[in-house]
């Protein structure tokens, strides 16, 4: 075999072996949360796993895969970058709570005070001396958090604007005569995409979404199975934590999660247009945080569900108009009925399973079997 044939081989089961492993933690975690009695956690858990195990069977499959070589060594050196940062970040905090322990134990209340002042030694101190896991967090945390649902909107602006950009300038600077690429990538296996081409703009955002799911991914299962102190993504945000989150995935998690199911149902054209996959990821990102925010804001008719859950008419109303209105602008008056209706269902049925997964692959899902059975042109018509 051609050395560098095999080099793509190699960053290809590389890849595959990351999801593999993914999987089999997500169903150790799963597990464990089932067993501390977070139900909805484990459960969720366990089925990121399952996404898992499929996305690592679709990358080793033959003219399948995620990605072409060597956007697939990018990804696996970006793994490789993520562990690395994660280890060192896990150094610090352990090195530092070595040093309050001896502190507290010599009775060092100077030297106490003086760390104080770290942000780091504050974040430490919230971790491991208070219950960093609540009930109900605030409502500013929440919009906070709500917050990070806007990525769905980065996707729409990264699709159509930024990955062709992007493509362009990986076209031009990496070309196989560069002495640096030709070494680290071998000089016939150039950058294999044309400038435009839609397939690189497609593997450039399933790119990014991969690259991010590494990202959260791997401080998450260090939260869980270490303590949340050790997990640099929750210094990050605050350590924004409830009690679904404790012994399971947070809910960047299964977000991500879902928006990787349904791009790859994409890249393969079981779902061939992509308004229906971003109508999709926009209504379980949007709706969810405007019935959320809603309903924390200004919900006064509160309705109990089956599963104890408190929410409000209020938050269902906004969910399900903001629905209806991004299938409206991409999907067309007809198909946004669907879209606004798998939002509904999921987010008022009770469910062992975090609507956060559940909306990004069914809804899309939906539209497009709607699409099938009436046969009427997609948008605006």
């Amino acid at each position: 075999m051609e050395y560098w044939v095999f080099v793509e081989s190699l960053y290809n089961t590389t890849l595959s072996l990351f999801f593999f492993v993914l999987m089999s933690l997500m169903y150790y975690i799963g597990v464990k949360g089932y067993r501390a009695k977070n139900r909805y956690g484990g459960i969720s858990s366990i089925l990121c796993g399952i996404c898992f195990l499929i996305y690592g069977y679709y990358n080793s499959i033959n003219g399948l895969g995620f990605f072409t070589y060597p956007l697939n060594g990018f990804m696996v050196w970006w793994i490789g970058v993520i562990l690395i940062v994660n280890l060192i970040f896990t150094t610090i905090i352990r090195i530092d709570i070595k040093k309050m322990r001896i502190e507290v134990k010599n009775g060092n209340k100077e030297g106490e005070n003086i760390r104080e002042k770290s942000v780091l030694r504050r974040y430490i101190r919230r971790m491991t001396e208070e219950d960093p896991y609540r009930e109900e967090i605030p409502l500013k945390m929440e919009i906070i958090r709500k917050s990070f649902h806007l990525t769905g909107f980065l996707l729409v602006i990264a699709y159509y604007g930024i990955a062709p950009l992007v493509n362009d300038a990986l076209k031009i600077m990496l070309q196989p005569g560069e002495p640096v690429y030709v070494f680290l990538w071998g000089n016939k296996s150039p950058y294999p995409y044309e400038f435009g081409e839609i397939q690189a703009v497609s593997e450039l955002i399933m790119f990014a979404l991969i690259g991010s799911l590494a990202f959260v991914i791997i401080a998450d299962i260090i939260r869980i199975v270490w303590g949340p102190e050790y997990s640099v993504f929750n210094f990050l945000t605050k350590s924004m934590l409830r009690n679904k989150e404790k012994n399971a995935a947070g809910p960047q998690i299964y977000i991500i999660t879902g928006f990787i199911f349904s791009f790859m149902l994409y890249m393969v054209k079981i779902i061939p247009d992509v308004r229906i996959f971003f109508a999709g990821i926009l209504i379980a990102c949007l709706s969810d945080a405007s019935a959320a925010v809603v309903g924390r804001g200004i919900g006064k008719h509160k309705v109990t569900l089956r599963n104890n859950d408190v929410k409000s008419i209020e938050g269902f109303i906004a969910g399900v108009v903001v629905a209806y209105i991004i299938g409206l602008v991409f999907v067309g008056p007809i198909y946004a009925v669907m879209g606004a209706l798998i939002f509904f269902l999921t987010d008022y049925l009770p469910s062992v399973t975090a609507d956060n997964i559940l909306n990004p692959i069914f809804i899309p899902i939906g539209i497009q079997l709607m699409v099938i059975l009436l046969g009427l042109p997609i948008g605006w018509f």
